[in-house]
């Protein structure tokens, strides 16, 4: 079993790169995108993952979501969950609420 410390280190850079390509896991879980479960073997593929150092590199090279201009299209190349933070990103963007003219 991995340790609650690499558990939560890899909570962490996970809901950070939902930031980053602009996927909120809450927000997925509360629209029933997501379960429990598979937020578990979310953040497990993550501890999985050969280069943690170059996905903090990553991260910290763009600033918070609110900043447009450096918020990536999407997860990069060697990212474990890439594929899934790509299906969430459509289902929510689907979900949005279109705004009123």
């Amino acid at each position: 079993m991995t340790d609650p410390r690499t558990l939560n280190m890899h909570a962490a850079l996970v809901d950070r790169m939902g930031d980053v390509v602009g996927v909120d896991f809450t927000q997925a879980k509360a629209q029933g995108h997501m379960s429990d479960a598979e937020w578990s073997q979310t953040v497990t593929r993550c501890t999985q993952c050969s280069q943690p150092g170059k996905c903090r590199e990553f991260l910290a090279a763009r600033e918070a979501p609110e900043d447009r201009e450096t918020v990536a299209a999407q997860a990069p190349d060697y990212c474990n969950n890439r594929r899934l933070m790509g299906r969430l990103q459509r289902l929510m963007t689907e979900d949005a609420p279109i705004a009123a003219e």
